[in-house]
């Protein structure tokens, strides 16, 4: 089964691109619910989510999207995890759990993480913790792309997140490779001028794909999709609605939709 949708769907600038002018912005994941299915949240990167938030947001979405998480900052981004921050994110998401509408956990490791026996021991960890809830990584240094590494994964029952983004020296290649019940690919955008040298963060995301860019993905979804029980797509080249764009073209290129 193959889900596509966005990596986040609340956008300022996604007014007059995808959602009416004068929505509210409270009425934003309602109206994301009658084109999409599956949505990627990132907010949780960012700030600790509660149970609160993950309510409000079924409850918006009319029980219809599946959720993908990323996690908190402190369990991908610091040396040590402190317990409680990793039980505190587990507690929050029982509100997907319980619904059965959480499509997987996302765990973004930066370009940093490249000691690969240290950082096998941690994913270990981190899958022993949130056992048996979806979980996905996402590799920032090629340095982990290697067989010793999908074979981990697929011990583990641990997807590998598959990417398209800038090939610019030390990133992550195009390659499609299901190690889980659950595979997943994020499409981050080829600007390559500014992937690097940007003064806001949007910047990076700010690049529509082609349909000739976005077909050459289709066979390895396909692929990808044979190997596993989910394949989950999302677009985070969000700049002024590229990702809602680019999602509805590949549900049409795919014919996901028929």
């Amino acid at each position: 089964m193959i889900s596509i949708g966005t990596s986040g769907f609340s956008y300022d600038d996604w007014r007059g691109a995808f959602y009416p002018d004068k929505m509210p912005q409270g009425e934003f994941l309602s109206y994301y619910s009658k084109y999409f299915d599956t949505c990627e949240l990132n907010f949780s990167y960012y700030r600790m989510p509660d149970r609160n938030i993950f309510e409000r947001m079924l409850e918006k979405s009319g029980r219809k999207v599946s959720f993908s998480v990323k996690a908190f900052q402190d369990i991908t981004h610091k040396p040590q995890c402190p317990p409680e921050i990793i039980m505190q994110f587990k507690d929050s998401l029982s509100p997907l759990v319980d619904e059965g509408k959480l499509a997987a956990l996302l765990f973004q490791f930066p370009y940093s993480f490249k000691d690969v026996p240290a950082g096998i021991k941690y994913i270990t960890v981190l899958k022993e913790e949130f056992d048996p809830l979806p979980m996905v990584v996402e590799f920032r240094n090629r340095v982990w792309v290697s067989e010793n590494t999908f074979s981990f994964l697929k011990e583990k029952n641990i997807g590998y997140v598959c990417v398209d983004e800038p090939q610019l020296k030390g990133l992550m290649p195009p390659v499609g490779v299901s190690t889980s019940d659950v595979a997943y690919v994020r499409f981050h955008g080829r600007n390559n001028e500014k992937w690097w040298d940007h003064k806001e963060a949007f910047e990076r995301y700010d690049y529509s794909y082609t349909d000739n860019e976005l077909a050459g993905w289709v066979p390895k979804i396909k692929a990808l999709d044979q190997k596993s029980k989910t394949t989950l797509v999302y677009m985070n080249n969000h700049y002024r609605g590229n990702a809602v764009n680019n999602a509805s073209r590949l549900k049409e290129i795919m014919e996901l939709d028929k």
